[in-house]
């Protein structure tokens, strides 16, 4: 009406309507949908929050978070044990492709060397659908576990380590310099504090590795003959 020199209040418009019967059109708002082949890639959450784990590498969480530099974004993925809740394994690179997430899985199988039924559990990123990591993880005798859609609850404590490197290693109003700061500092921040000094109020205020040694150290001693257990080790 007005690209016809006709000026009419919107709420004139909409009584005139109203009393005709008449009603605006919307166009429909588009979902993003997945095909039922992806869907079907997906594989089922396994974990279901179950974040109190008795034994060393039985369930490993994973996720990525970012570390802002003046250079640009570097992206940090990483793996915890829910046993001791260490960093088992890392990998920081400038991309989000799957090498990103091989690697660090990569690193962790490297370090600690998991039996056979490990849990790897993270939410459901390109990168942890990829055929290679996949391949990786089952060619290792491990299962993948993933949070439902859209619930970050699932991986809580995954989403805990990523928001404490965040306050206790990143400044927001100061980035890094640069991409080779910020790659040191994550591995200061990861191999000299997180997991040999960093308290943790769910391990009895110990790091990681002090409850791991706290853990190893009584299992031996409860092996031990003299101590009712099964096995001839009798010193540590």
């Amino acid at each position: 009406m007005r690209s016809r020199g006709i000026y009419v209040n919107h709420k004139r418009i909409e009584r005139i309507m109203a009393e005709n019967g008449l009603k605006a059109k919307y166009p429909c708002k588009r979902h993003g949908r997945y095909s039922k082949a992806y869907m079907a890639s997906f594989h089922p959450n396994y974990l279901s929050r179950k974040f109190d784990v008795k034994k060393k590498n039985k369930v490993w969480v994973g996720d990525i978070t970012y570390i802002p530099t003046k250079e640009g974004y570097e992206y940090l993925m990483a793996y915890l044990d829910l046993f001791s809740r260490k960093v088992v394994g890392w990998s920081i690179n400038r991309h989000l492709r799957e090498q990103l997430a091989i690697d660090a899985i990569s690193d962790a199988f490297n370090r600690e060397n998991p039996g056979v039924g490990l849990m790897v559990h993270t939410d459901r990123g390109a990168q942890f659908m990829s055929e290679r990591y996949n391949a990786l993880i089952k060619r290792k005798g491990a299962f993948i576990s993933m949070s439902r859609g859209g619930n970050p609850y699932d991986n809580a404590v995954m989403e805990a380590f990523n928001k404490s490197l965040k306050s206790e290693l990143i400044d927001k109003k100061h980035p890094f310099e640069t991409r080779d700061l910020a790659r040191r500092k994550v591995f200061e921040y990861i191999e000299m504090f997180y997991n040999p000094i960093r308290l943790h109020s769910a391990l009895g205020y110990k790091s990681p590795i002090e409850f791991e040694k706290t853990h190893l150290n009584s299992s031996i001693y409860s092996m031990c003959p003299i101590n009712g257990g099964r096995s001839g080790l009798l010193t540590l």
